[in-house]
């Protein structure tokens, strides 16, 4: 199922202006940038140790899980590069969700979720990573 719906995602909806603004998120997001840079601006010292803790605790749980990332064959790649081969869970999926709680919720969860969404789009995580990043993200949030 999860693969179906990475496949659904990959092939479904895309034009060349939505995939350029998925391209730009994954960009901001990676390594939780855009989320340590509105922690920065929000001199939110909280939102910050939050996506760092996220960062480090979805880093680690990709080593012990060693899951790779989607392969849809050569008639569908990856519509971005990645840093890591590995992909469970994702790591824009748990800073997004980590940072958005720690900024106030509201629009941040909405711009999280867009963040999320972009990674099966582009082919780069299967559907469960992302539910799984941003469960971690959320956790990790409201634990800190």
């Amino acid at each position: 199922m999860d693969r179906a719906l990475l496949r659904l995602l990959r092939t479904r909806g895309h034009n060349p202006s939505l995939d350029d603004t998925a391209r730009l998120l994954a960009r901001l997001g990676e390594n939780g940038a855009v989320w340590f840079a509105l922690s920065v601006a929000a001199r939110n010292r909280r939102a910050f140790k939050v996506v760092l803790v996220a960062l480090v605790a979805n880093t680690a749980i990709k080593q012990v899980v060693r899951r790779h990332r989607p392969d849809l064959g050569p008639e569908l790649p990856p519509l971005s590069p990645t840093i890591s081969s590995l992909s469970y869970p994702s790591a824009h999926s748990a800073t997004s969700f980590a940072g958005a709680g720690a900024l106030g919720g509201g629009p941040f969860y909405a711009a999280a979720a867009a963040m999320a969404f972009t990674r099966p789009y582009l082919g780069v995580h299967y559907p469960s990573d992302v539910i799984a990043g941003a469960a971690l993200g959320w956790a990790v949030e409201k634990l800190a």
